[in-house]
């Protein structure tokens, strides 16, 4: 992404690249956690999913702005938390993505990471996947002629975000 006329990462304006560093990290560790994982081949849809809720999950709990190789073991237990069942992790999502939105605004400067993230967000807000109806009435079996069972059209993070959570779990 190229910004004209504002700041760059070394401050010295003119337009240079601004590089997303801190959503491509997230990215890159969301990435290996599911390919660790093996949870799906890297190229489906649900692997997608996956990849981009831990990463919003990933880059929105960093709060100092300094995702370090070091401390993504530390922050494992973090990320489970977050991504668990039982949490509400799309309105999490949607307080600390208007928390930067507005530190963004604020600052004036480019942010290409909240750009990133903010796609990332709408895609797994508005694309739908098809998958098995986990609310199917338990014992009812797998129909005749399907693989799994009922399906059924959920959005993208539905599937992404217990995916994320798995493969954290098996890291």
């Amino acid at each position: 992404m190229l910004h004209r006329g504002q700041e760059s990462t070394d401050g010295t304006g003119g337009g240079e690249l601004t590089v997303p560093m801190a959503w491509l990290y997230a990215e890159y560790i969301a990435d290996e956690l599911l390919r660790t994982g093996d949870l799906m081949p890297p190229t489906s849809f649900e692997f997608r999913a996956g990849r981009d809720a831990l990463a919003l999950t990933i880059f929105l709990s960093d709060t100092d702005g300094e995702l370090s190789g070091i401390r993504v073991v530390s922050q494992l237990e973090t990320w489970l938390s977050l991504t668990a069942y039982d949490q509400p992790w799309q309105d999490w999502v949607r307080e600390h993505m208007a928390r930067r939105a507005a530190e963004a605004v604020e600052s004036g400067g480019p942010a290409p990471d909240l750009e990133l993230a903010t796609a990332a967000w709408r895609w797994l807000e508005e694309t739908e996947l098809l998958a098995p109806d986990l609310d199917a009435v338990p014992g009812g079996g797998p129909v005749p002629g399907e693989d799994d069972g009922p399906k059924v059209w959920t959005p993208a993070w539905r599937l992404g975000l217990p995916l994320g959570h798995l493969a954290i779990h098996l890291f």
